[in-house]
């Protein structure tokens, strides 16, 4: 069992984040209407269990590019990716591209897995997931720096 710290006058760098790090949740905060269950919360969060960064198959990357804004991930994004995670028809995945990691969504066309970017402003080639290609795990969440 877990016991919660909330750091009450600086930012603790997340490299020293201790693993029970839990940080107090004020009040649910509506996006709609207020909820009924507003009442009933959860009093604090611990955001190494949240992210899963606890686990020996779970990696940060910092995004970097535009190639996926139309599936919510933007540039300097951060993701937290899996890789004790079958890749499925539709998840969002890092890959091994030409020597170099790309985030990319897997889709199944024509029967081949594909990698393909979600930016309908810009074009980029599809590319198929061959032996050339190493699917290297599956993104589960996204951080974003809403100041930068």
């Amino acid at each position: 069992m877990s016991t919660c710290v909330i750091p009450l006058s600086r930012p603790i760098p997340i490299a020293h984040i201790p693993t029970d790090l839990c940080l107090k949740i004020v009040s649910a905060a509506g996006a709609g209407f207020p909820s009924p269950a507003q009442d009933w919360e959860e009093t604090a969060v611990n955001l190494v269990e949240l992210l899963r960064l606890d686990r020996a198959a779970s990696f940060v990357f910092r995004v970097s590019g535009h190639s996926m804004l139309d599936a919510g991930i933007h540039d300097d994004d951060v993701v937290v990716v899996d890789r004790d995670v079958t890749p499925s028809n539709g998840r969002i995945v890092i890959a091994v591209v030409d020597g170099g990691f790309v985030i990319r969504q897997l889709v199944w066309r024509e029967g081949k897995p594909t990698l393909e970017a979600r930016n309908a402003r810009m074009r980029y080639e599809p590319v198929v997931a061959d032996e050339a290609v190493e699917i290297w795990g599956v993104v589960r969440a996204t951080v974003r720096n809403l100041q930068g």
